[in-house]
């Protein structure tokens, strides 16, 4: 099975109206942010970090959706997000909470912690936004998953933002082309002029800017249309906004 094609039409002010309800907030992003790194963070970047998780996210709750429909289910369980991940490698993000949840048990072997990710549990009222807004209810055991992954999702991009500003562009990146055995895949989406412009850094060094968040959303979005999708709508998320 292929993936699903970027919703490149999701354009325009209904899109725009979407993001700036994200329910991830310049403030929250922040927050990780300083987690990870003493630089700071311009309010565009930090608008363009808040659109990538909730499409992360979006994407995550769409795939559990379809698979407790097909259960005749209307509350999303573990179970879910298991099929969702397992029919989309591109929603297999933010797998180092796999460690922390019971859910994964088996899925990646590692020890369990005592301690929850750092940043865990910050994420918890913004999922449960983003749930109704998708019309989409879940048990308490789903949504510390989307939470836990939110955290680990999110600190990754920072880290991954402060290495490009480090490195002064993106230095590495990657791509994957889904398809079922047997059958041709699909062209990549593309992607060439964005790593040409993202390859090469402009702006101090003490600064994590809107293209930082780009380039570190190619490195932790590892497919095609998701990443597409991501880049897109965090350009729209940040327009607007100032480098302060």
């Amino acid at each position: 099975m292929t993936a699903q094609p970027a919703r490149l039409e999701r354009t325009g002010p209904e899109t725009a109206s979407v993001i700036q309800a994200s329910p991830f907030k310049p403030s929250l992003v922040r927050a990780v942010f300083r987690d990870v790194t003493s630089m700071h963070v311009s309010r565009s970047a930090a608008w363009a970090a808040a659109s990538v998780t909730r499409t992360v996210l979006t994407e995550i709750i769409d795939g559990a959706r379809r698979a407790a429909a097909e259960e005749a289910r209307k509350k999303l369980v573990p179970g879910d997000l298991l099929t969702a991940i397992g029919r989309n490698v591109e929603l297999d993000v933010g797998d180092q909470w796999y460690a922390h949840s019971p859910t994964f048990n088996g899925k990646r072997s590692r020890s369990r912690k005592q301690s929850a990710v750092v940043g865990a549990h910050r994420f918890e009222a913004g999922v449960r936004k983003l749930l109704r807004s998708q019309g989409a209810t879940a048990v308490p055991a789903m949504v510390r998953d989307l939470d836990g992954i939110a955290s680990v999702f999110l600190t990754g991009l920072a880290r991954d933002a402060a290495m490009v500003v480090r490195e002064g562009g993106l230095k590495r990146f990657g791509t994957v082309t889904l398809a079922m055995p047997g059958e041709p895949a699909a062209p990549p989406p593309p992607l060439e002029e964005p790593l040409r412009a993202l390859s090469v850094r402009r702006g101090d060094g003490r600064t994590i800017g809107r293209d930082d968040i780009l380039a570190a959303t190619m490195i932790q979005l590892f497919g095609g249309s998701l990443r597409q999708r991501a880049l897109i709508e965090a350009r729209e998320a940040a327009q607007g906004t100032s480098a302060g």
